[in-house]
């Protein structure tokens, strides 16, 4: 858990990544020492999400931590607002306008499951974040994406049309489904 001015400290540092970005195009270096905290130079992974007026401007992150939080703050920020595919490049104009979520995640654990409705019945909305996987095939929905798809069967043929996958691969063997937890904040 984060207190309210590490969670600010980091919405400002992913602000700041971005803004920096648009001055020198490069990624924000920060040293360690300047960090408010030791707790932000603990491996931990995070997914940044854009939204202007509620709507979704961007949105990258790591399932697995793979470098201190700081960094990965500072990357995906820049990563949303700049590289996500389904989107332009953040403008100017935009950054002005955007909101700033990050959200920590936990550790992805395997969800065991001997059937479609075990599956359904395992599941907590808005609580878990879910990866699913065939394969080569793979995609992730945070749990704040309960908010807007709170049908167990909707969310999962969703998911599985993200990976690429027939919407109802979910119900089929062989699916590998993960969930997380995350500390969100704005």
């Amino acid at each position: 858990m984060f207190s309210k001015e590490e969670k600010i400290y980091m919405l400002g540092l992913s602000r700041w990544a971005i803004d920096d970005h648009f001055i020198t195009g490069n990624i924000l270096k920060i040293g360690e020492d300047e960090l408010p905290s030791d707790k932000f130079k603990e491996q931990q992974p995070c997914f940044v999400t854009l939204t202007i007026a509620g709507k979704l401007r961007g949105c990258i992150g790591h399932l697995e931590a793979i470098q201190p939080l700081y960094l990965d703050i500072i990357e995906n920020s820049v990563a949303a607002a700049f590289n996500d595919y389904r989107f332009t490049p953040l403008t100017k104009e935009e950054f002005n306008n955007i909101d700033i979520e990050i959200s920590i995640l936990s550790k992805p654990q395997t969800l065991e499951f001997s059937s479609p409705d075990d599956l359904l019945n395992k599941l907590t909305p808005g609580t878990d974040g879910v990866i699913l996987r065939r394969q080569k095939n793979s995609a992730t929905y945070l749990p704040q994406v309960w908010e807007e798809i709170s049908d167990k069967k909707e969310f999962l043929s969703s998911l599985c049309a993200k990976a690429g996958l027939e919407e109802h691969d979910w119900e089929k063997p062989g699916l590998e489904v993960m969930t997380y937890t995350v500390e969100a904040f704005s």
